[in-house]
């Protein structure tokens, strides 16, 4: 029965960090979304063509700290590919194929965070 209910546990987390990794900025199918943050819709913006493209979501994250949005990208983004290129102030760079990706906090209370993608000039 004990041998049971941890295997039980370990399909239950299983199925856990798959739904987890599955979270993805919606229009950014290549850009993971840490859990608690939560996409303001409202305010993407979309450009592009065949050669270009300028993405740009923004989320609030009231329980979370911009330390642990920075951990997390600067984990996850070069396990997808993307370069880490350094930080300014409150902003982290990264570059790939072309593009960069910036992480920006816009405000501290409430935890404003935008996620922008576009193709360097």
């Amino acid at each position: 029965m004990k041998y049971l209910r941890l295997f039980m546990v370990f399909c239950f987390l299983g199925f856990a960090g798959e739904s987890y990794a599955e979270q993805f900025v919606e229009g950014m199918d290549d850009v993971p979304m840490l859990e608690g943050m939560h996409q303001i819709s409202q305010d993407d913006v979309s450009f592009g063509n065949e050669e270009t493209r300028l993405l740009e979501a923004y989320f609030n994250a009231p329980k979370l700290k911009f330390s642990a949005i920075a951990d997390f990208y600067n984990e996850s983004l070069p396990q997808l590919g993307w370069i880490y290129q350094g930080n300014r102030g409150n902003n982290l760079l990264f570059y790939r194929d072309g593009e960069t990706l910036e992480v920006v906090r816009e405000s501290v209370s409430p935890l404003i965070v935008r996620i922008t993608v576009k193709t360097k000039p």
